[in-house]
């Protein structure tokens, strides 16, 4: 079926990220609604290893607005946190007095990332197809030790993602994505070895870029690439630490 025929095609090929936001917020069966599409979403092992926190403090949102760098967060209609969570199976398995050492390793740390992202997804499909924008904000990462601590959260649980969603007060030009010849492959992994798909493609983004209608600059995707390389090796330093700490990436040698 081509997109010109299904609406939600359509839908996800015009998503855009929404940082401009009305002066209006998500009524409670919004949100109900919301979080009920995040629940509907494929779950590893049906173990549903994510937890979501609203978050409507506003000493706690200006933190995150510190936080993120990004305060038009506070101007939105609501903020929730996708928690990665294995904390709720803990206490099933203390309660059936189970070995819960497995909650604790890299695969069950994944297998809740996995859960959280996924849900994510649905929360933004969800609120695009009620009239509503959001941003999914990775950059309440920049100090994860506060945000465990702004959130009180627990051992085997760790926040990865942070939406901002609301009523949009703009509508920001669509942002072309890369060529399906470099990200889709058939059995084997191999970018394309004529490289003229990928500098046209910066090209195109060049020509977004500079005629877009706002924070319009000189910018390709190589370019940006390579600027991301530059951020400081202190940036997120802590990130394994900080998941180490909460309880998560132990290892067992084997027997």
């Amino acid at each position: 079926m081509s997109s010109a025929t299904n609406p939600i095609i359509e839908q996800l090929l015009a998503h855009r990220s929404i940082r401009q936001f009305k002066d209006k917020t998500l009524t409670n069966h919004q949100i109900h609604e919301l979080i009920e599409a995040a629940q509907h979403a494929s779950t590893s092992t049906f173990s549903q290893q994510y937890s979501i926190i609203s978050v409507t403090d506003q000493r706690i949102l200006s933190e995150f607005a510190e936080i993120t760098g990004h305060p038009w967060l506070l101007k939105s209609g609501h903020y929730f946190v996708m928690i990665a969570d294995q904390y709720r199976n803990l206490q099933i398995a203390r309660k059936a007095n189970a070995d819960p050492f497995v909650l604790h390793t890299t695969d069950k740390f994944l297998a809740a990332v996995f859960d959280a992202s996924i849900a994510t997804e649905n929360v933004m499909v969800a609120a695009e197809s009620m009239g509503l924008g959001a941003t999914i904000m990775g950059s309440i990462l920049n100090d994860s030790k506060r945000v465990i601590d702004l959130l009180g959260l627990p051992e085997l649980t760790f926040p990865l993602l942070g939406i901002a969603i609301g009523y949009p007060a703009d509508q920001p030009e669509l942002k072309p994505r890369l060529p399906q010849e470099e990200v889709h492959f058939v059995n084997q992994y191999q970018l394309p070895s004529d490289k003229t798909q990928l500098t046209q493609y910066d090209q195109v983004l060049s020509d977004y870029y500079r005629s877009r209608g706002s924070n319009n600059r000189v910018e390709t995707f190589s370019h940006h690439i390579v600027s991301e390389l530059g951020i400081g090796h202190h940036v997120r330093a802590d990130l394994l630490s900080n998941i180490k700490s909460q309880g998560f990436l132990i290892s067992q040698a084997e027997d």
